[in-house]
């Protein structure tokens, strides 16, 4: 009996993604994705779903998750400004991302939703790549949202030794300092009061705000207060030189931009997502190809 086509050629198994958050139209992560789902076999679809784009608050998150998993969707990842707003909307949360207190990606599965952190390990990587051997005795962070609580976990699992966190939300900022100094034990981290003076005593600063996007440019602090000994980190990649990042580069700053973030989170994300564990190489080189052509 003769074998049919579809035995021959498969069909591919389908995976169909969203992002959800604002500002959304510079994002990397379609490319970074289903490129890398092309190359595994997969008919992988990532679609923007931007709040802006939209006319849409975060109060619309409950709708959006809903519309998700009633049309089909096997994941969602989550960025600002919705990354702690999705929490209660979730059926499940891993052990880490329930620790640091955001979501940046979601597995719908049996029509369960699962919240999980992939920006932490992301993080963590481009720092261990981007910024090794850097002294980490004391640390100033800019934010404590939900790209913020990440990246200080990711901080903190790294050695830093003192963190002093900034936020013009005061109450979120010491909320971010009491769960990490009850994860890693007590005064690992601050509520910092005089930036001036925590950057002269500081060892590296980590932007997590969106300050330095492209649709929010500027600096998240005063130029005058970088210096040479400091290294300079910042979780905006788009534009991948952030005026932070520039200036301190030329003051002869150890810098380290968010790309690493954003490959080592996605490589993360897409795991999750699909079962099936990516080419971190690859999926690098379509992030660095992409950049490149901007």
């Amino acid at each position: 009996m003769p074998t049919s086509s579809s035995a021959k050629h498969p069909v591919p198994p389908n995976v169909l993604i969203g992002l959800i958050g604002a500002a959304l139209q510079s994002s990397m992560s379609p490319t970074l994705h289903m490129r890398e789902g092309a190359a595994q076999d997969l008919v992988y679809l990532y679609k923007l779903i931007d709040l802006d784009q939209l006319g849409l608050e975060t109060g619309a998150l409950p709708a959006l998750m809903a519309s998700a998993k009633h049309m089909g969707f096997d994941g969602l990842n989550i960025t600002f400004p919705c990354k702690q707003a999705v929490l209660p909307l979730l059926d499940e949360l891993s052990d880490e991302a329930r620790s640091i207190g955001a979501v940046n990606t979601v597995v719908i599965k049996g029509g369960k939703t699962i919240g999980y952190n992939t920006d932490c390990l992301g993080f963590a990587e481009g720092f261990k790549r981007g910024l090794e051997g850097a002294r980490r005795a004391r640390v100033v962070q800019m934010g404590a949202g939900g790209a913020g609580s990440a990246v200080a976990y990711g901080l903190l699992q790294q050695g830093v030794e003192l963190l002093s966190i900034f936020d013009i939300e005061q109450e979120r900022g010491m909320a971010l300092v009491n769960n990490l100094n009850m994860t890693f034990g007590e005064g690992r981290a601050a509520l910092g009061n005089d930036l001036e003076a925590s950057l002269k005593n500081a060892d590296g600063l980590v932007n997590t705000t969106p300050i330095g996007m492209a649709k929010l440019p500027g600096s998240p602090v005063p130029l005058e207060f970088l210096r040479q000994e400091l290294w300079v980190a910042d979780v905006v990649y788009f534009p991948i030189e952030t005026e932070l990042l520039k200036n301190a580069r030329d003051l002869g700053c150890r810098t380290m931009g968010g790309g690493a973030m954003n490959v080592f989170q996605a490589v993360k994300s897409f795991e999750l997502f699909t079962g099936i564990t990516p080419d971190a190489v690859r999926m690098e080189k379509h992030f660095l190809d992409t950049i490149g052509q901007l």
